[in-house]
């Protein structure tokens, strides 16, 4: 599950990275053991690849147990979503990280918000949401995007 992880992380990663490859022996050995599955082909692997594996294997081991169970667990989530889902998640990830850093900020900020409501708000929430036409949800969309810009 460990290097799973580690892949996920490494698909997501933004982070400009040098064109250095990394040789087996220079991992750290908590490093060549998150990776272990990696160790045949590893010369193989781009030198992006490798620097981003070998973050992400950091990353990992960095975390508490606690952490590396619910990350394991998020993994597992997306490893059972369908391909089309896992896709417009990848797309919508993109857009965010592509938004100005004061706006990615507002978002995260409404979402602690929303996981913070007491359940039974939330539900009547993403009911009323689904419950919206495409044409209705673009509206309340637009209204919330006007309202911030007064």
């Amino acid at each position: 599950m460990k290097i799973f992880f580690v892949l996920f992380a490494v698909m997501l990663s933004t982070a400009v990275v040098a064109d250095e490859r990394v040789e087996w022996n220079q991992l750290s050995e908590a490093q060549q053991q998150i990776l272990n599955k990696q160790k045949d082909h590893w010369a193989e692997l781009p030198a992006e690849r490798q620097q981003a594996l070998m973050r992400g294997a950091q990353r990992w081991s960095d975390m508490t147990p606690e952490q590396r169970s619910a990350a394991s667990e998020r993994f597992k989530n997306w490893r059972n979503l369908p391909p089309d889902q896992r896709e417009l998640l990848r797309k919508r990830y993109k857009e965010f990280r592509a938004l100005p850093t004061e706006e990615q900020a507002r978002i995260r900020m409404n979402f602690k918000r929303f996981q913070q409501m007491d359940p039974e708000r939330k539900r009547k929430l993403m009911e009323r949401w689904k419950r919206m036409s495409p044409e209705q949800r673009e509206h309340a969309r637009e209204r919330l995007r006007a309202r911030r810009r007064r």
